[in-house]
C-alpha cells in the first residue's frame, strides 16, 4: 500500500485580472459608460450630456483606465473639429461578459437572501 501524500502548490488570486475588476468595479462609471457604449453614445460630450452627474473629468479618467487595460480603445479622427469616439475592444467585450455575470451572481445573492 502507498502512503504517499500529494502536495498541490499554492493557489493565487489571478494578480493583473483581480486588479482590473477592482479598479474597474470600484469605479463607479466604468459600468455607465459601457452601458452608454452598447447604445451607440461613443463621444465623450455625448457621454456627458447623456449622464446626470458624470463630468468631463471624471469620464476622461476613466476613459484612460479602461484603455490602459485594452478593455476599450480610443479613435481620433482628422476632423476640424477634431472627434474623438471610444469603442469596446474584442478583449473588452470577454471582460464586460464577466462583470455581466458577477451581476447575475449577486442578483441570486440578492434573492437568497429576501
Amino acid at each position: 500500500m502507498n502512503n504517499k501524500t500529494i502536495k498541490f502548490p499554492r493557489k493565487s488570486a489571478p494578480e493583473k485580472s483581480a486588479r482590473m475588476v477592482e479598479t474597474i468595479v470600484g469605479c463607479k462609471w466604468s459600468l455607465t459608460v459601457y452601458n452608454l457604449l452598447h447604445n451607440d453614445i461613443r463621444r465623450p460630450g455625448e457621454m456627458v450630456r447623456n449622464v446626470e452627474g458624470l463630468t468631463t473629468k471624471v469620464l476622461n479618467t476613466c476613459l484612460k483606465r479602461n484603455i490602459e487595460f485594452g478593455i476599450l480603445e480610443r479613435k481620433t479622427y482628422n476632423e476640424i473639429p477634431p472627434r474623438v469616439e471610444y469603442r469596446v475592444t474584442k478583449f473588452g467585450h470577454k471582460f464586460i461578459q464577466i462583470l455581466d455575470e458577477l451581476e447575475k451572481l449577486q442578483a441570486e445573492i440578492d434573492c437568497e437572501k429576501a
